[in-house]
């Protein structure tokens, strides 16, 4: 009907001076444009800066809408995407989707100066005979220590204990264009007999830490043999990587920091006398 007033969209104040709109029932694509675009006219009037707007995938037939009505792609997730648009006529100060990934790697030695190796039975190693370390991506919300420790059971079956990060290494342009950071951590047996993940793992098997290092592979690639490097360093005792303290940050939630405790042992002994 001419004149009747349109709905406005509901929406939640974020702490930019932006609000964001979750889409939860099910919505005409046309009502939901007239809806959308009186919504933008009213938090112009109000000095909103950013809109989000998150469509679950069940409501596919918004995107159209949304994206005629200037908005960009910020990010998706398996059930949602997330989009978004500036509304002043200045530059934006949108924070940037997730820019990198983490990955972690298991340098996992028993008391005999074995390490535990893995052969890939897919990706880039399949079929090259490489022996190399568990490794594996972090999950949202999983701490690197954690990760490390996953990664090394799903592969192999190997329990294991948490001793530091020994080293990382960040690249760009890997994974979706995504930038890559990489942590080898050390970590220490706590079982022995091996089951490896059939589905991802060709073979695995505990192997002279020597023989490691000594593969072609190893020697001709200068990040493989620097990592080699550091973890014959840490054998021999100097090499001190980062440990794992689990701290609190100041809104309450647990965090781990990585820290080197040699370094840092009159730290611990000041909070221990304050304890």
């Amino acid at each position: 009907m001419e004149g009747e007033k349109i709905e406005l969209l509901s929406a939640v104040e974020d702490h930019h001076g932006g609000v964001v709109v979750h889409v939860e029932d099910p919505i005409d694509s046309t009502l939901f444009s007239s809806q959308l675009e009186a919504s933008i006219n009213n938090w112009k009037q109000q000095g909103k800066k950013g809109v989000w707007i998150k469509l679950p995938i069940q409501y596919s037939n918004l995107v159209d809408p949304v994206v005629k009505a200037g908005f960009n792609y910020h990010h998706a997730e398996l059930d949602y995407l997330m989009l978004v648009r500036w509304i002043p006529d200045t530059p934006h100060t949108l924070p940037a989707n997730a820019s990198h990934r983490v990955g972690v790697g298991a340098f996992v030695l028993n008391n005999n100066n074995k390490v535990l190796v893995v052969q890939e039975a897919g990706g880039k190693f399949r079929g090259t005979g490489v022996w190399k370390m568990p490794t594996g991506a972090v999950n949202e919300g999983e701490d690197l220590c954690e990760a490390a420790i996953r990664e090394v059971r799903e592969e192999t079956g190997i329990e294991t204990k948490f001793v530091e990060v020994l080293a990382f290494r960040q690249s760009h342009k890997s994974f979706f264009e995504k930038s890559d950071l990489f942590f080898v951590c050390m970590l220490q047996p706590q079982t022995f007999d091996i089951r490896n993940q059939a589905s991802e793992i060709k073979a695995a098997k505990w192997m002279p830490v020597e023989d490691y290092a000594a593969q072609p592979f190893v020697q001709e690639n200068e990040l493989f043999d620097f990592i080699a490097k550091i973890c014959f360093s840490k054998l021999d005792g100097n090499y001190t990587g980062f440990s794992n303290v689990l701290t609190c940050t100041s809104s309450g939630k647990n965090t781990y920091l990585y820290l080197n405790k040699q370094d840092a042992s009159h730290l611990f002994a000041s909070k221990q006398g304050q304890a």
